[in-house]
């Protein structure tokens, strides 16, 4: 059997969706300042995506230190793995998991 020369280690498969993190990443960029909660739903009925789908994906970019989320103090707030599994607990998050998040989200790198 002839050996695959073409790989060059493991591959790195992100935990969350790599299309709505540019999609959130070029909004920000567009607005110069953190993402809001309102900017969210908006792109979310704009390309009709699931604001859970986006909200997922920006909790987990948080945790993995790729974003970061400050309360509406402005102060850094730490997404966690738990609290990301508390808010999903019972499936899809739903506007109510959400209304504690009404400060800014934004990319750090």
């Amino acid at each position: 059997m002839a050996k695959d020369t073409s790989s060059q280690g493991p591959i790195t498969i992100p935990k969350w969706d790599v299309a709505l993190e540019a999609l959130a990443k070029e909004e920000q960029q567009k607005l110069a300042r953190p993402l809001s909660l309102d900017d969210f739903r908006r792109l979310a009925q704009q390309y009709t995506i699931r604001l859970d789908d986006i909200m997922v994906t920006m909790f987990e970019l948080c945790i993995h230190g790729e974003w970061q989320y400050q309360n509406s103090d402005g102060k850094p707030h730490k997404i966690t793995r738990k609290l990301l599994e508390e808010l999903t607990a019972g499936g899809r998050l739903k506007d109510e998991d959400l209304q504690t998040f009404a400060g800014g989200w934004t990319s750090l790198r």
